[in-house]
């Protein structure tokens, strides 16, 4: 009985207390450990390991088809290819260890990390709106912005996972190919070009993720608002401008404009980007600014509201 009787009584917390952007951190630690629970998330970062790969072997045999079998052919099927065609396909990808490599590799990871994104918000902010879980966690010692950032940090380390590590890796292994007592030192401006790409993604990408979760809540309107970004704005900016001639229009793509913005991160020479006519960084950087400002002052409008009614 008297055991009974220590246990129900108060016992307060003899804890350090700590900044609410450490309830920040815990937030995102929280969100994903949330996500890394879903097997369609480990089903996505499979596929995205399927392209790391792809551009990781195809470096590789890159090298060692020029070293090798420069001058000679190999049998596909019982058909002599000439090694030279074989480089010659390998080479619109770029798979030099050059700027473009790099662009390449995360523009290609798009396609998963739109699909990774629509799913991670839904289940990381819009079932807060959805299940009345936002009151809860505003009613503690931490504001609104700090339920931001918590969940752009989440989001911002599953976009890390997907497109800045595995650069960086490939980064490294074009060192270890190539001679990489000059590579890594004339070249060490595309890794700073590569981390300034993965934080343009971060921004602009969490930001939009949380505001549209926050918008539409479901898995489903979500995907169909991200594929609606990702997939058709794309085709319709380029049929616009072949119909037009006019190279404005690529500016409603979205992704592009991030393309845009982590070539300049990465030093690319504007008149090697493809497809042409394309705008000017500065145009896709004060597109990407827009529409990171917007879903700022959309959230605050939202969540401030919340704040009012609880």
């Amino acid at each position: 009985m008297a055991h009974a009787d220590t246990l129900l009584r108060y016992r307060p917390w003899r804890g350090t207390p700590l900044g609410p952007l450490y309830a920040s951190a815990a937030l995102a630690r929280a969100s994903l450990k949330l996500l890394l629970r879903r097997r369609l998330m480990w089903g996505l970062f499979g596929l995205a390991l399927l392209i790391f790969f792809f551009f990781f072997y195809a470096q590789y045999l890159m090298v060692w088809i020029t070293n090798q079998l420069a001058t000679e052919s190999v049998r596909f099927a019982g058909i002599p290819v000439n090694a030279r065609n074989i480089t010659r396909f390998l080479d619109r990808l770029a798979l030099n260890g050059t700027d473009h490599t790099f662009g390449n590799f995360i523009w290609y990871q798009g396609y998963i990390l739109v699909i990774v994104l629509s799913l991670a918000g839904s289940v990381l902010v819009g079932n807060d709106f959805a299940h009345g879980s936002l009151p809860f966690y505003l009613s503690k010692p931490i504001g609104r912005w700090h339920y931001v950032l918590g969940k752009c940090l989440a989001i911002g380390g599953l976009i890390g996972l997907l497109t800045t590590l595995p650069a960086a890796l490939l980064w490294v292994e074009a060192g270890l190919l190539y001679d990489w007592r000059t590579y890594y030192f004339d070249h060490f401006s595309l890794l700073l070009g590569i981390i300034g790409y993965g934080a343009v993604l971060t921004a602009a990408l969490s930001l939009l993720t949380v505001a549209t979760a926050v918008l539409v809540r479901r898995t489903v309107p979500m995907a169909m608002i991200w594929m609606g970004l990702f997939a058709l704005l794309p085709m319709l900016s380029g049929w616009l401008v072949e119909s037009t001639e006019n190279r404005h229009w690529r500016l409603i793509d979205l992704w592009n404009n991030l393309y845009l913005c982590g070539l300049s991160c990465l030093g690319t020479d504007p008149a090697t980007v493809r497809p042409l006519p394309q705008p000017d960084y500065w145009e896709a950087w004060a597109v990407v600014a827009i529409v990171t400002a917007a879903c700022g002052l959309f959230l605050r409008r939202r969540i401030q509201a919340v704040e009012i009614v609880s």
